[in-house]
């Protein structure tokens, strides 16, 4: 073969060639502090139940919630994300068991706050949708249309006693306009100035979400189109952003993550206050049952969604594999 001098003189290969070459110039690491692990507690149950649409992730008791807890403690996580399960027969239009102090909810961040103190950021999903026997997250009219202030009247009370059980940080996440400001202004009414507020910022309505439906045995009846957004709009969550950094978000939530990252890098791009993003339960889902099948490494994929998500510029991420994933970065 016929060479030309030193042709090709730049050769980005040589710095592929081993595992430690890639591994010095990586430009994204994964640490354990980038992760969120959400987590399911149901009511009136005394051992975790499997969730059969997402194979390895369970619906908590109280007891095997609080073990999970100190699991993420010592994994280096940084935050846990409670979702409510209340019994079936306390479901109501209104979602009373959110604001109920006795409710699963708020007797879960009590039992996860006693458990593991401050080592770890005790994180409320705070929405009506586990707690309403329509299964939306706000409040219906007399048409059965979401009414949206109806709604933040309720966010209001439910950040008051989530507040109260013990959350570092309240998600409002069912996507009712000026449901930022209210939460904020209902905390600070109670002197609770030190409860973050973690903007589910950018929610789009997406079959994704699927698996989640019967994690949270979900009451739902038609969709949620009229208050999520859209798949195909991008400019709508540009402004949804700056409407929730003008109300008081502390940090903000693309929700999902590897479908919507080019919305990720953008609103990554735009702000100057920690960005998360949230792997949701069908992205968890497809991975897990393409591995049972073989179809794919399960470890490396698992790793390379999450590494994606960082790439786009998520600071930190809310993943089901949280813990298990940490364990492994230790």
């Amino acid at each position: 073969m016929t060479t030309y001098g030193s042709f090709p003189g730049s050769r980005p290969r040589r710095l592929r060639t081993t595992p430690v070459m890639r591994r010095m110039v990586a430009e994204t690491r994964l640490h354990p502090a980038d992760f969120i692990l959400p987590a399911f507690v149901r009511e009136g149950i005394r051992e975790a139940v499997p969730i059969a649409a997402m194979p390895g992730v369970v619906q908590h008791s109280r007891d095997s919630l609080k073990k999970a807890a100190a699991e993420a403690v010592a994994a280096g996580i940084s935050g846990i994300m409670l979702f409510g399960v209340p019994e079936e027969s306390k479901k109501d239009a209104v979602g009373t068991p959110g604001t109920d102090p006795d409710g699963i909810l708020q007797v879960a961040l009590r039992d996860v706050r006693a458990e593991v103190g401050d080592e770890l950021l005790v994180m409320s999903d705070l929405c009506l949708d586990e707690t309403t026997d329509h299964g939306h997250c706000g409040v219906l009219d007399a048409e059965g249309r979401v009414d949206n202030d109806a709604t933040l009247e309720r966010y209001a009370e439910m950040a008051q006693v989530q507040a109260d059980a013990g959350a570092h940080v309240v998600g409002p996440s069912g996507m009712m306009d000026g449901q930022v400001g209210v939460v904020r202004d209902a905390l600070d009414q109670i002197g609770r100035e030190d409860v973050s507020i973690l903007a589910y910022t950018v929610k789009y309505s997406s079959a994704f979400f699927g698996p989640f439906r019967e994690a949270v045995a979900s009451s739902l009846k038609g969709d949620r189109k009229t208050y999520q957004q859209d798949p195909a709009n991008v400019r709508e969550s540009l402004r949804e952003l700056a409407l929730d950094l003008e109300e008081g978000a502390d940090m903000v939530m693309v929700k999902p993550a590897g479908p919507y990252l080019d919305i990720l890098a953008r609103v990554a791009d735009a702000v100057d206050v920690p960005v998360a993003a949230y792997q949701i339960s069908g992205e968890y889902s497809m991975v897990e049952a393409a591995a049972e099948k073989g179809w794919i490494d399960r470890d490396k994929a698992i790793l390379e969604t999450l590494t994606g998500i960082k790439r786009a510029g998520a600071q930190n991420i809310l993943t089901y594999w949280a813990t298990e994933v940490a364990q492994k970065l230790r």
